[in-house]
């Protein structure tokens, strides 16, 4: 027996030798929410442990499990149930508040404590996909020489590698074939996509005949699903492909260089046409000026044509003694001939050039370029309506409903939530006392990219974060140049405790004013 024990385990090790198109990181995450059932009876006079298994937690505080695993609470009053978490020091009681043998599935409430809740995926498995068991096979405590002591003593989960065989099934339950590794003690914990998402609950194994293979079975998500919503119990049901982070990000860059290059191009093109604009102003301005210069000198070459006229008759009304007429031909002669001047020095400048193409363009100037003028103009919040793109997210454990906000030009958020520009994205971190995640968010305006990345930590990583987060007093909006680094400061700070890659992201594009 010891032989298969650790051959079992041999075969466990190999199999994460091998290459994985998982995160480690992911699977981790999803390690969070598995725990060790224990179930101890005082019937015979003292506490002995009569079943052992595993579950994962689907709300703060309820479990799945499998029936098998606590039936005897329902033969046994002296029967108790013990949930050992796999990160943290204590672990917790629960009674069992409902059992359905026939699919043998189990809820568990917890007493006292609060659990990490899986995510359950509700969409289609595809065939031969990567599957991770994750739990605590008693085989491995055996050959670890592990204690009663050590059960007890919160401890990560076993995780096994295989493949999912869809559309094989059993006959009374909807299951789940795959190849991943279990073994007495992994009952009542999940099977896992490679986003950590739950596909199903482990519950038995085919027993391998002349040497071959051996095959393992899972209660379905759909089964789980049903399960649970006819106990109404709140849960995190997901859907969306399984993309690797790599890959997202690959093909994010990639559109952003292609719209970058479209958004510089078309800046080219309104500039090279603002500039073909502008010569045609100067040159339809330049051809109005020299007209109404020519005007001007052809109306005062005139006026002194008639000048001189008037001047020569005052002169023959001069020489015949016509007093009265040599007078009004004098006058007149002035008159034409201060005229004559007065309009050459009118004639408009080559200067006016500039002041006539300026106000042209400024005349069929879009309302927008005019607002934009003014150094001081009013920053008025803008409704913000965001739609998740799922071919661009990767949804392990979120709602995808919209999100809705205000949005200032100087990073304000709903009024009162200041981000921090960097690289054309606005930016700020959020760790919250209750969650074991850890979301940045970002707002880009000009491609009107709403973007959240989720990090899913254990206890001893959200405790490094959000004690990076109590170090700065950050709690509104504001323009004051101190708070603005320390908002800065405070993302670097909590950045630095973070994997490289997120666990989860959700990429939205926004529309509104």
């Amino acid at each position: 027996m010891m032989r298969y024990f650790l051959a079992l385990l041999l075969s466990i090790s190999a199999m994460w030798g091998a290459p994985a198109l998982a995160d480690a990181s992911d699977i981790s995450a999803a390690a969070r929410s598995v725990v060790r059932v224990i179930v101890y009876s005082s019937a015979e006079g003292q506490q002995t442990i009569v079943s052992i298994g595993s579950g994962v937690a689907v709300a703060r505080d309820k479990i799945v499990t499998n029936a098998h695993v606590v039936e005897m609470v329902s033969v046994d009053d002296s029967a108790q149930v013990i949930i050992v978490p796999s990160d943290g020091t204590a672990s917790y009681r629960a009674t069992v508040i409902a059992a359905l043998p026939s699919k043998d599935l189990a809820l568990l409430q917890l007493t006292t404590g609060s659990l990490v809740p899986a995510s359950v995926f509700a969409g289609s498995i595809a065939d031969g996909a990567d599957v991770f068991a994750i739990g605590y096979p008693a085989s491995v405590d055996i050959a670890l020489e592990q204690s009663e002591a050590d059960v007890l003593r919160p401890q990560q989960p076993v995780k096994t590698r295989g493949t999912v065989s869809s559309g094989r099934t059993s006959k009374t339950v909807e299951s789940l074939l795959h190849t991943a590794p279990i073994a007495p003690g992994n009952s009542g914990g999940p099977i896992v996509d490679a986003c950590g998402r739950v596909l199903g609950i482990n519950s038995f194994g085919s027993v391998p005949t002349d040497g071959g293979a051996e095959f393992y079975f899972a209660i379905s998500a759909r089964e789980l699903s049903s399960f649970l919503t006819s106990r109404g119990v709140e849960f995190r049901p997901v859907r969306g492909d399984c993309r690797s982070v790599a890959e997202l990000t690959r093909a994010e860059a990639e559109l952003e260089a292609s719209v970058r290059a479209k958004t510089e191009n078309e800046a080219r093109v309104a500039a090279e046409l603002q500039r073909s604009r502008e010569g045609k102003v100067r040159s339809d301005a330049e051809h109005a000026i020299i007209g109404a210069r020519e005007n001007h000198l052809a109306l005062a070459t005139l006026l002194l044509v008639l000048s001189a006229v008037a001047g020569g008759a005052a002169w023959q009304f001069s020489e015949r003694s016509q007093r009265d007429r040599f007078k009004a031909a004098t006058a007149a002669g002035v008159l034409l001939f201060a005229s004559a001047l007065g309009i050459f020095a009118a004639r408009p400048s080559f200067n006016e050039v500039d002041d006539r193409v300026r106000a042209a363009l400024t005349a069929d100037a879009p309302l927008d370029d005019l607002s934009k003028q003014g150094a001081n103009t009013a920053v008025k919040p803008s409704a913000k309506n965001c739609v998740l793109q799922p071919q661009r997210s990767r949804v392990t454990m979120s709602d995808t409903a919209d999100v809705d906000f205000t949005w200032q030009p100087n990073g304000c958020v709903n009024g009162r939530t200041q981000y921090i520009e960097s690289g054309g994205r606005w930016v700020r971190s959020f760790v919250p006392n209750n969650d074991a995640q850890v979301s940045v968010v970002s707002y880009a305006p000009d491609t009107k990219i709403y973007r959240i990345e989720r990090f899913l930590l254990g206890n001893d990583a959200m405790q490094a974060a959000r004690e990076a987060r109590q170090l700065y007093d950050v709690k509104t909006c504001t323009a004051d140049p101190g708070q603005l680094t320390n908002i800065d400061n405070m993302n670097k700070a909590i950045a630095a405790q973070l994997p490289p890659a997120p666990n989860e992201i959700l990429l939205f594009t926004c529309s509104g004013r």
